[in-house]
């Protein structure tokens, strides 16, 4: 048996044992009972040992070691990049932070869910505290001399650096402030006045979700607080929420998480259980979800079709016509929520978060400075004040769990969805017609072939660009937002 092989029958059954800790991470947000949570923080840091301990088996290296680059075909080379990149970067982090961290992010999302429903900053400033100390620690690990933001942003977007970043959202803010502020300008539509049936809603989410491509035989639909996806090859599931008298709440948070499971149901079989089982970057997983869910979903052709579901769904619910419902769906709206944020204003979000990041790695603010530095910078750059903490620093799960350096990767998805849907309506010319008819076959089936299927074979950028005919940037992405809304 060669190096090669029994590196990769390692690597399977590290993947399968990453699968199953995914799983229990998607059970502790929708089945779980409240009074297990303490018994998973222990099975998570278990769980998290054992993987720590085979990403830094000394066979990786001796494997790695014995195998010829030169005689590799393409799929050998990228599953050995990722492998090497993975002993690397496991070798830099103690096993025994690797564990703490897994148990904190697990004891850490209960005491946010409780803090957010009570609006109490001040419990969970403790385990805020506790994670910074963390995060920090890993960091600096992970950095080994270098940038500590960069050291966890590589987790997620590889190849880029913070800085590369902040030129990008630099570009990017003064066009999208002004075309914000000229729409908002305008009159807007009023919003939807009526209740939704909550057992409706999730029926036509499911609707929905097989529309854009999900496999139901291989995923469910749930509810959580916050929506995901989890999971890939055989066994992707989502999630959505449902709020009565916002049903575009729950249809977009399900087309957006049909997108990140449609990227791991259609990545090629061959690719089950290695390194190139799961989409390549968080930004390339984003282009997707965010491509399904505006470009897409959000689109005149689309939201005419969806107009009629939604009266065969709810009846009369106060909305005219297929005009007035496109310009409804896609209204600007003085609001807090991230996730519910208009298309022009998404960005915006991501910056705050992104600095208040980079100024935390950096020592410049810690876990009781956040919420002030959160409301200030949110009035400095939406215009009003934060007026509640589950409307500001408690809002979103990530940094509870542990996810920093994340943030920036949901507007990177932003810009490689712009690249992407200019190809695509070059591609499929009749794309219109398509969406307009309820036929998403056409746009999926484009994105499943040029970015879906090859998992993580190429590097982030140049999949982009191999999808796109051009390099990323923001450029397409601004003459979209100005097209549509200016």
């Amino acid at each position: 048996m060669s190096a090669y092989t029994e590196l990769m029958a390692f690597q399977r059954q590290t993947e399968a044992l990453g699968q199953v800790a995914g799983r229990l991470g998607w059970d502790q947000v929708t089945m779980m009972p409240d009074g297990a949570a303490d018994q998973r923080a222990e099975e998570f840091a278990a769980m998290e040992g054992v993987l720590h301990a085979r990403r830094t088996d000394p066979r990786i290296g001796a494997w790695l070691g014995k195998i010829e680059a030169g005689g590799l075909d393409d799929v050998a080379a990228a599953n050995l990049r990722h492998i090497a990149r993975s002993y690397e970067r496991s070798q830099r982090v103690p096993a025994k932070l690797a564990e703490a961290l897994a148990k904190l992010s697990s004891q850490a999302q209960r005491i946010w869910s409780e803090a957010r429903a009570k609006e109490d900053v001040a419990a969970f400033l403790p385990a805020l505290e506790e994670m910074i100390v963390l995060k920090r620690e890993e960091a600096t690990a992970l950095a080994n001399g270098g940038n500590a933001y960069d050291a966890l942003l590589d987790d997620y977007e590889p190849d880029t650096s913070g800085d590369d970043v902040a030129a990008t959202f630099d570009a990017m803010r003064p066009r999208l402030v002004a075309l914000r502020d000229k729409v908002m300008g305008a009159e807007q539509p009023a919003p939807l006045s009526h209740d939704f049936d909550e057992q409706k809603q999730m029926r036509l989410a499911r609707a929905l979700a097989k529309t854009f491509g999900y496999d139901m035989s291989q995923g469910r639909l749930d509810k959580a607080v916050h929506p995901f996806s989890s999971g890939s090859g055989q066994d992707v599931r989502i999630t959505t929420r449902t709020a009565l008298n916002d049903p575009f709440n729950c249809i977009y948070s399900t087309i957006h998480e049909t997108g990140h499971a449609c990227y791991e149901q259609n990545i090629a079989p061959e690719h089950l259980l290695t390194p190139l089982g799961a989409g390549v970057s968080l930004g390339v997983h984003e282009s997707q979800s965010r491509i399904y869910e505006n470009q897409l979903g959000r689109s005149r052709a689309f939201t005419g079709w969806l107009f009629g579901q939604m009266k065969d769904a709810f009846g009369d619910f106060g909305v005219a016509d297929e005009e007035v419902f496109f310009r409804t769906v896609n209204r600007l709206n003085k609001g807090y929520i991230r996730t519910e944020a208009d298309e022009v204003q998404y960005n915006l979000h991501i910056m705050l978060r992104f600095d208040l990041e980079r100024d935390v790695l950096a020592g410049k603010l810690e876990a009781r400075d956040l919420e002030e530095a959160w409301n200030t910078r949110f009035e400095a750059d939406f215009g009003y004040a934060v007026d509640r903490p589950s409307n500001g620093l408690l809002q979103d799960v990530h940094w509870s769990c542990g996810l920093w350096g994340y943030f920036p990767t949901y507007a990177l998805g932003n810009v490689y969805a712009g690249c992407l849907y200019e190809a695509l309506r070059v591609a499929r010319p009749n794309l219109d017609t398509e969406l307009a008819a309820g036929e998403l076959a056409g746009a999926t089936g484009w994105l499943r072939e040029a970015v879906q299927v090859h998992g993580g074979l190429y590097k982030p950028r140049d999949l982009i660009e191999r999808a796109s005919g051009q390099a990323p940037g923001e450029a397409p992405l601004l003459s979209y937002l100005d097209s549509k809304f200016g």
